[in-house]
């Protein structure tokens, strides 16, 4: 597979990639300039009117971001070794071809690193099989040789045909995607972190090949797509979360898929405070709750961020519980070692499925100190209830816009929750994608407690703690002094005397997120250190001074 070289100047990539060498000469010829080459990018970048930025995902794989000054029009461009000619093309074909003749006399390795070493092995004895056959290919009759560069060139396209996601495997390995979108066999666009919306130069030819890759792709991953089964969900090998709509009846422009990229190592909450989604005072009220074991829902519309700031608080529960995860696709990512992870399983016959209201019956039996549900949608979210009632803290992610809708959607069908159980969740989090100054930004926008039902007001009573300005782009702790569940449930299990004393806590909690963020402690797992270390000696065992 793709090298992870991260090149230090463009001089050297191209040195290693003929490829690239090829693209850049020819860009020079047709623009007069060539990219600003960077290993990394950073999200300054985000301000660029114009950008014309290359950077590599893994030798031999390049991405370009170019904008056409004339028109404006901003594209991905990938950069890898391609097919040229009609004679290149047909000794890929018969490699493949002898390969699949040799593989089923072999012991194919299950380990990914002894795969990928057999299929070195499978390719170099291929090509020697052809060269040595002195079989005649083309129009001219030649005999079948390789060139150094068409070698290394099949090679890669073997492996990223085989072991990784074929066309599409690029996309797979850049850092910086959140979304693709594929529509049709000449339509893949995607979402960037940094460089939001545009398209890419992949295409895959037409839609019967299209379609073929597509139900390649679901087989691998134990979820065939169909004409009588035509709409699929699953989770690709690196975790991303992948939709597929396969027939061309139902989707007018061709088969469809959109894949939700899987990061392997989730954003810290410091990260979250450094980009401004939360505040240090919002994340230490957070860390608090979870600390006693309150239930948290983190609510908001798709692509709000939602599942990244779950993952982010869940470094906040107490590193010696048992955590439980119930999801339809693994999004939900957990530190603690004693982590039981499970998955629903859709397909087969009806009485060996298993759904999410399922997991979390069984949840009930296995005694967890937490209950994680990747998202409630329907029947499981009452069963989320009872647990809770049942003394089981639970966290979860749910769409609603606010906290009336979340009540609306939770007492009505299909979860049907009586109003009076309401109060067994403690906090609501709402999250939402912002237009802020020209840019699309994921802030929290309200942190809700759910004080409980009064029957003389005919509902249920809440409490805002914080509220987002959108014209500060602060976050506002309305609940200072004034916090049902800090004051009420938290201060009286931990023993304060004095229940106003826990923000003093907060507080100090604060402080300490907000020392991490300036000492630029951001990856998850030095957050999730510096968490552990403080639960067992305090700030004592912090590896910093406040």
């Amino acid at each position: 597979m793709a090298q992870v070289i991260k090149s230090d100047t463009l001089e050297d990539a191209m040195a290693r990639n003929p490829h690239l060498r090829r693209y850049i000469d020819e860009f020079r010829r047709k623009y007069g300039r060539i990219p600003e080459f960077h290993a990394q990018l950073s999200r300054d970048m985000k301000d660029i009117p114009y950008p014309n930025i290359l950077y590599p995902v893994g030798d031999p794989i390049f991405v370009h971001i170019f904008t056409d000054v004339k028109t404006g029009d901003k594209k991905y461009i990938v950069i890898e070794p391609r097919i040229e000619t009609p004679l290149e093309e047909l000794k890929y074909g018969m490699i493949k071809d002898k390969i699949l003749e040799l593989a089923p006399t072999k012991e194919i390795p299950e380990d990914p690193e002894e795969f990928e070493r057999f299929l070195d092995a499978m390719f170099d004895e291929a090509v020697l099989a052809l060269v040595k056959g002195k079989k005649k290919i083309g129009k001219k009759g030649e005999r079948f040789t390789l060139t150094k560069d068409e070698m290394e060139k099949f090679r890669y396209l073997i492996k990223r045909d085989i072991i990784g996601i074929g066309p599409l495997e690029p996309l797979a390995r850049d850092p910086y995607i959140e979304d693709i979108h594929i529509i049709g066999a000449n339509y893949v666009a995607l979402v960037h972190k940094i460089f939001e919306s545009m398209p890419t130069n992949i295409t895959f030819g037409d839609n019967i090949k299209l379609a073929d890759y597509l139900k390649n792709i679901s087989e691998r991953i134990g979820r065939p797509v169909s004409d009588r089964n035509p709409i699929v969900d699953g989770a690709l090998p690196d975790g991303s979360r992948i939709n597929i709509i396969y027939s061309p009846d139902i989707s007018i422009n061709g088969p469809s898929a959109t894949i939700r990229k899987f990061a392997a190592t989730p954003i810290s909450i410091v990260q979250l405070i450094s980009w401004g989604t939360l505040s240090a005072e919002v994340a230490a009220y957070l860390w608090i709750a979870l600390e006693y074991g309150m239930s948290v829902f983190v609510c908001g519309e798709t692509a709000s961020g939602k599942t990244t700031l779950l993952n982010s608080i869940i470094p906040f529960i107490k590193p010696g519980s048992k955590v439980y995860t119930a999801e339809d696709t693994p999004e939900v990512h957990v530190p603690h070692p004693t982590w039981q992870r499970l998955i629903t399983r859709e397909r087969g016959p009806e009485e060996s499925r298993v759904t999410l209201f399922d997991l979390l019956k069984a949840a009930l039996r296995s005694r967890p100190n937490y209950i994680i549900v990747g998202e409630i949608r329907g029947a499981e979210g009452s069963i989320a209830f009872q647990a809770m009632q049942t003394g089981h803290p639970v966290m979860s992610t749910f769409h609603a816009g606010d906290i009336k809708k979340m009540i609306q959607r939770f007492t009505g069908h299909p979860i049907n929750v009586p109003i009076t159980f309401i109060d067994n969740l403690n906090i609501a989090v709402f999250q939402q994608a912002v237009y802020l100054k020209g840019k699309f930004l994921r802030r929290t926008v309200s942190v809700v407690e759910i004080e409980g039902y009064y029957e003389e007001l005919g509902g249920v009573a809440t409490r805002n703690v914080f509220e987002w300005d959108p014209v500060t782009d602060k976050h506002i702790f309305r609940g200072f002094n004034n916090s049902y569940i800090l004051e009420r449930k938290i201060a009286e299990i931990a023993g304060y005397e004095d229940p106003k004393d826990i923000y003093n806590e907060l507080f100090l909690r604060a402080r300490i997120l907000q020392r991490m963020v300036e000492l630029g402690i951001t990856n998850y797992w030095d957050v999730y250190r510096e968490v552990k270390a403080f639960y067992k000696r305090g700030i004592e065992g912090l590896s910093f001074r406040l």
